[in-house]
């Protein structure tokens, strides 16, 4: 035999080599993963610090400067004599130091004290800094020239302390009359914005009744109600009913004429497609033109609060026998000036916190439109 032959397998072809190309190797089998140690959770969260990180402490240098301001404020106080002026002494100036001088405690111990809850005080209080700077500067202003050099004479201009002995000693007629005041100024209003409302979507809705109404707005808008008193009086009962009739009208002419521009203003592709689905006039009304023109109508009643506030001061002056209006007449009359300042400021006050209240009904009813409303 030749030696290829004895190279051939028994059965005579040729060697696997030949016959078919060498197979590559498989990979080896991954190595297990290693057993959890006992107790422990796949799912488990992870591990929290013990002790979180503290923010980084940061004083209020704001509200340090209005410390400084409100303790200037009580030392010029307290320290500077006051200047006679025909009586002993302006009651209430060592009370009025003591607030000056606690305002300032307060201030400095918000503005370094350490801790979370001083810290998110601190970021609320943050945008009010400058304000209580210029607050202390102005109520010092005032305090130098009537108490310490009586450059404003008296009883025409009063110190600031002189309010203290207002607010102490005829608490009880402010408040009544307050009371009244806005117990009358929300009838009023309430009647005013709702009336002013209906028209206003009236005239903004049906072309007939604009026709009839507009022309009368813009008529009788621009007329102020104040003009009006003396032939109010012949055609109401009281004063206190002319009062709210007046109140009524500055109110309702303001909203009826946003009302109507907000509904007239509202796209007409809105009402075509409500159409499409089957919509019928009463919900193009109610779910189409009314939240659409929502907006405007707090412009109006914004406008409206403001020939409220002077309507309402005029008639409790003229013929109202009670309010804070009444209140000024009265102090007036008495040649009461620091009452008379009392009156002013608790008016500004609750003039202010209505508005706000205002702000924040607009709020809450325009909250589905938060991002588009920019007043």
């Amino acid at each position: 035999m030749s030696t290829a032959e004895t190279l051939l397998p028994p059965g005579g072809g040729p060697a696997p080599a030949a016959r078919a190309p060498q197979r590559a190797a498989r990979p080896a089998p991954a190595a297990a993963p290693a057993a959890e140690p006992a107790g422990a959770r796949a799912d488990a969260p992870p591990a929290r610090p013990a002790h979180p990180a503290q923010p980084a402490f940061t004083p209020w240098w704001g509200g340090l400067a209005a410390a400084l301001a409100w303790l200037a404020l009580g030392l010029l106080t307290w320290l500077w004599p006051n200047k006679p002026a025909g009586f002993s002494d302006w009651t209430y100036t060592g009370e009025f130091a003591a607030l000056a001088l606690g305002a300032a405690a307060l201030l400095s111990v918000l503005g370094l004290a350490p801790g979370r809850a001083a810290a998110t005080l601190r970021a609320r209080a943050r945008p009010a800094g400058p304000w209580l700077v210029a607050l202390a500067g102005g109520l010092a202003l005032w305090e130098t020239v009537t108490a310490k050099l009586g450059a404003l004479p008296p009883p025409f201009f009063a110190p600031p302390q002189s309010l203290i002995e207002v607010y102490v000693s005829d608490w009880a007629r402010l408040l009544d009359s307050a009371a009244n005041s806005l117990q009358l100024l929300a009838i009023g209003v309430a009647l005013g914005s709702l009336t002013g409302f209906g028209v206003g979507v009236l005239i903004g809705w049906s072309r007939r009744a604009s026709y009839w109404i507009h022309p009368v707005l813009r008529v009788l808008g621009p007329l102020p109600t104040t003009a009006l008193l003396p032939i109010s009086f012949y055609f109401f009962p009281s004063s206190w009913s002319t009062a709210v009739f007046l109140i009524a009208l500055g109110t309702g002419f303001p909203v009826a004429i946003l009302t109507w521009s907000g509904v007239a203003g509202v796209n007409r592709n809105y009402y075509d497609v409500a159409r499409t689905l089957g919509a019928s006039p009463w919900f193009l009304v109610l779910r189409v033109a009314i939240p659409a023109a929502l907006p405007q109508v707090f412009v109006g009643l914004f406008m409206g609060l403001g020939h409220a506030f002077a309507t309402l001061v005029v008639a409790e002056m003229l013929g109202v026998k009670s309010g804070l209006g009444w209140y000024l007449t009265w102090a007036q009359g008495w040649a009461s000036y620091p009452n008379m300042y009392g009156a002013l400021l608790l008016m500004a006050l609750l003039f202010s916190g209505v508005i706000t209240l205002l702000f924040l009904l607009r709020d809450r009813v325009l909250s589905w439109q938060k991002g588009v409303v920019k007043w």
